[in-house]
């Protein structure tokens, strides 16, 4: 009899240390996953701020072009300046995001004078500019995107159970830093012939 409780004590402490076991092996996959998650939001974030730099780069040029033919918009001209300046100090998702939502808007209202002066939109270097730009807002486009895919997955994954006991454990947090369009874009363009 003592035997056979033996036996039935040493069984219960196998299955309590294989239990444990596994518990442990799901806690250090996952915590793999998460963190190699989380690097590819970082990675995918750098790929954003470069896009944002580039086009960044670009806006003084297009703005002395633009100054040259339009030196009484002073106003767009101070909004592009402020809008990009705020890009440029930004130093976190949200406030590039904030930021880039503005110098969109301003950048729209720069680039609405060209249709005001003939001259300016049969200038060279402001269509090579105006094309490169263009080229920028497609890039901003997809490594947006990405960037929202790669957010959306890291979020998912900590947020399924028994990743989100685990991520508890070790500290990571839901990211909600996604590009959204502006409320702007929730209207349409009025257009006339």
């Amino acid at each position: 009899m003592m035997r056979r409780g033996l036996w039935v004590a040493l069984a219960v402490v196998v299955v309590i240390v294989l239990a444990g076991l596994l518990v442990f092996g799901s806690f250090v996959s996952a915590q793999k996953q998460m963190v190699a998650k989380q690097e590819a939001v970082q990675e995918q974030w750098a790929n954003v701020q470069t896009v944002l730099q580039r086009r960044a780069d670009l806006i003084p040029n297009l703005v002395a072009t633009v100054k040259g033919y339009a030196q009484h918009e002073e106003a767009v001209f101070a909004d592009v300046d402020k809008a990009r300046e705020a890009l440029l100090a930004a130093r976190d998702p949200q406030g590039k995001i904030q930021a880039n939502g503005q110098l969109d808007g301003a950048l729209g209202r720069l680039l609405a004078i060209s249709e005001n002066y003939p001259q300016l939109k049969a200038n060279e270097n402001f269509l090579e500019l105006q094309d490169q730009l263009e080229g920028s807002e497609n890039r901003i486009a997809v490594e947006r995107h990405r960037y929202n895919e790669t957010l959306r997955d890291y979020n998912t994954f900590i947020r399924q159970i028994p990743n989100n006991i685990w991520a508890r454990i070790a500290g990571f947090q839901p990211n909600n830093a996604y590009f959204e369009a502006s409320s702007a874009a929730q209207t349409a363009p009025k257009v006339s012939f």
